[in-house]
C-alpha cells in the first residue's frame, strides 16, 4: 500500500535525479518553468471537452489536492529535481488494487533538460516503487504518436508497445489516439531501474 510521503532517489553520472512531493514553496520555481516551456508541452497536455470547464486552482489549493490523492493512495504525484534544481513531474495516477494491481504513469519535463536520460531514470524509479513497495502489478504510459521525445522514454526503457487506443484523451479541443506501453513485474525481475542502467550504460 502506498505510504505518503516518499522521496526515491538514483545517483546517476550526469547528476542526481529526485522524486519527491510537490511542495508550496515551489510555487514560484514551477510557475516560472511553466511559463517557459508552454510551447513545448501544451500539444501533448489533456485539456476538458468544452461546456466542463472548471477554473484553474491556485497552486497551493493543486498542491493540497495532489497531497489529498496520495494520502487517499489514488495516486503517487512527484516533483522531478535534477542537480536540486525543479525540472518536472511525474504523476502516478489511477492506482487499482484488487484483480488489476495496476496504474497509468504520466509525466513533464522542461525542455532544458529534454534528452539527460532524467526522465526514464525518473520513471524507472518509480515504476520499481510501484512493484516493490506499493504492491502493483502491471504499470502503463500512454502517449501521442505525434511525440517524439516521449517515444525515445519508453523505448529506452524497453516498454512493451500495446498498439492504439483510439480517441483516448481530449488535448486542445480534439479527442485524440495514443498509443500504450506497458511493463508488468514478471518483464523486470531486477527492476526496471536496473535494466535502464545496463541500456545507459552501453549507450556511453
Amino acid at each position: 500500500m502506498i505510504g505518503w510521503p516518499v522521496e526515491l532517489r538514483d545517483d546517476t553520472v550526469f547528476g542526481p535525479v529526485v522524486l519527491r512531493p510537490l511542495r508550496r514553496t515551489d510555487g514560484r520555481a514551477w510557475a516560472r518553468l511553466r511559463a517557459t516551456n508552454r510551447d513545448w508541452l501544451e500539444p501533448w497536455e489533456a485539456t476538458t471537452p468544452l461546456g466542463h470547464v472548471q477554473a484553474p486552482p491556485t497552486f497551493h489549493g493543486y498542491v493540497r489536492s495532489l497531497t489529498a490523492q496520495a494520502r487517499a493512495g489514488s495516486a503517487l504525484p512527484f516533483a522531478i529535481e535534477h542537480n536540486d534544481e525543479l525540472v518536472g513531474q511525474l504523476t502516478v495516477s489511477g492506482i487499482m488494487y484488487g484483480s488489476a494491481c495496476s496504474a497509468s504513469l504520466g509525466y513533464w519535463v522542461s525542455q532544458h533538460v529534454a534528452g539527460r536520460g532524467i526522465v526514464p531514470t525518473a520513471v524507472a524509479l518509480a515504476i520499481d516503487h510501484c512493484f516493490a513497495e506499493v504492491g502493483l502489478h502491471r504499470m502503463e504510459i500512454n502517449i501521442r504518436p505525434e511525440n517524439a521525445a516521449s517515444l525515445r522514454v519508453v523505448a529506452k526503457l524497453g516498454l512493451r508497445d500495446e498498439g492504439v487506443r483510439e480517441r483516448y484523451l481530449h488535448i486542445q479541443g480534439q479527442w485524440c489516439d495514443h498509443r500504450t506501453f506497458a511493463v508488468t513485474t514478471e518483464d523486470v525481475p531486477d527492476g526496471l531501474l536496473a535494466r535502464w542502467q545496463r541500456t545507459r550504460e552501453a549507450m556511453q
